[in-house]
């Protein structure tokens, strides 16, 4: 019992650290910074890389299509390989909306060699928007896998959003505002994920919640920021700060793209904002726990860096800040050790309080605050298996896909 009250008292210590001194992690209010419409709309193509995505596309697709946007915008769809006919249902849904933005669609080819199949889409989706070659609906034959960047300038920005995100109409249009008035070279907005399943509501909170812990949104969002992260689901990047970056090349053999895309924009003066989505919102649905375990089971190994030592602390950290705290208050209340159970109770208290904002965020009951270790307990297995899934030679899978660790290619 005694190792356990150091255990919980410890337990507190960190609870207590990240509660004031992390960034404010917690907090559920950074949105799109003060905006307002430019002097000039600048153009800006709409990037987005599919693979299988004929499910959630008629959700997601008429969304950017039906974009009320004062300046030139175009769409580019860029089908990654798909096997259920992604590409022609794109094209059917742009015929269903006449009015709407210009639509391009792509179709590379399989990845080269070094390349994550979501990069080398975007790649193709950014040289063909640099190119200039037009924006009228149609299927480009020339663009296999030896096209190359662009050779002109292209738009003033690029929207890279996934093909399961569905957007507000003026969501470009804010996206610009922010950009344009605060002087940012990437803007992004974590799209707000599906939670309406069990399980959903279980772990999607959680992920979001876990995943601004690592990356606090306002350090981000610092003018000398030394923390850079984004998220692929909607990244707004002006096509000059790519070009500097040379991205998507750059980065071209990350799994974890987006992380990788907002550091290669700030290390190369870049400046950089993250933060939460009104309007934009993930259609894609993870009914079971399967599901949700290949999604964060296929990069957590990835985020890790592949790293033994790192896998052990990490799974040691979880343990002593979300599993210790509950075990330290059952049992201090069984043994009848009240400093255990107090230590072990105010360090759950603190983790509770601060996961009710984002499951306020996601329209949760509080009843899903005090399960909080329980979902840490399912992201720790996940990341488990995940390294074991990596030294089986299966890891990083996705569609059909398994990519090597970096180097290794």
């Amino acid at each position: 019992m005694g190792y356990l009250l150091v255990a919980a008292c410890a337990s507190l210590a960190v609870w207590l650290w990240l509660t004031l001194g992390q960034g404010m992690f917690w907090r559920t209010d950074a949105r799109l910074p003060a905006r307002h419409a430019p002097a000039r709309w600048p153009s800006v193509a709409i990037v987005v890389p599919a693979r299988d995505e004929a499910g959630v596309l008629p959700h997601s697709l008429p969304s950017l299509l039906a974009q009320d946007y004062p300046g030139e915008a175009e769409v580019i769809l860029v089908d990654d390989g798909s096997t259920d006919g992604t590409a022609g249902l794109a094209r059917r849904l742009a015929d269903a909306h006449p009015g709407g933005l210009p639509l391009t669609v792509l179709s590379p080819g399989e990845p080269g060699t070094g390349w994550t199949g979501k990069l080398w889409a975007l790649r193709h989706g950014i040289a063909h928007a640099r190119s200039g070659t037009g924006s009228a609906l149609s299927s480009d034959p020339d663009s296999g896998p030896d096209a190359g960047p662009g050779p002109g300038p292209g738009p003033d920005y690029l929207l890279l959003t996934d093909a399961d995100i569905a957007h507000a109409p003026d969501s470009l249009r804010e996206l610009v505002c922010a950009a344009t008035a605060a002087d940012l070279d990437l803007v992004s907005q974590m799209a707000r994920l599906r939670a309406v399943s069990v399980w959903e509501r279980l772990i999607v909170p959680a992920f979001v919640y876990f995943f601004a812990q690592l990356y606090p949104f306002r350090w981000i969002n610092r003018p000398a920021a030394r923390t850079a992260a984004a998220a692929g689901g909607c990244v707004l990047l002006r096509t000059e700060a790519a070009v500097r970056a040379g991205v998507p090349e750059s980065i071209r053999q990350a799994v974890i793209d987006d992380v990788s895309l907002a550091r290669a924009v700030q290390r190369t003066g870049g400046r950089i904002w993250l933060g939460l989505a009104e309007r934009v919102d993930s259609v894609r649905p993870y009914d079971s726990l399967a599901d949700l375990w290949r999604m964060v089971s296929r990069s957590a190994y990835a985020q890790l860096r592949h790293h033994p030592a790192l896998l052990a602390g990490t799974v040691a950290g979880l343990v002593l800040v979300y599993l210790v705290p509950p075990a330290a208050l059952l049992a201090g209340l069984a043994a009848g050790r009240p400093a255990v159970a107090w230590a072990g109770g105010l360090a759950w208290l603190l983790m509770a309080g601060t996961y009710l904002p984002m499951l306020r965020y996601y329209h949760q009951p509080a009843a899903l605050a005090p399960l909080l270790p329980l979902t840490a307990l399912l992201y720790l297995l996940m990341t488990v298996d995940s390294a074991v899934q990596h030294y089986r030679g299966r890891g990083a899978a996705w569609k059909g896909r398994t990519y090597a660790r970096p180097g290794d290619a």
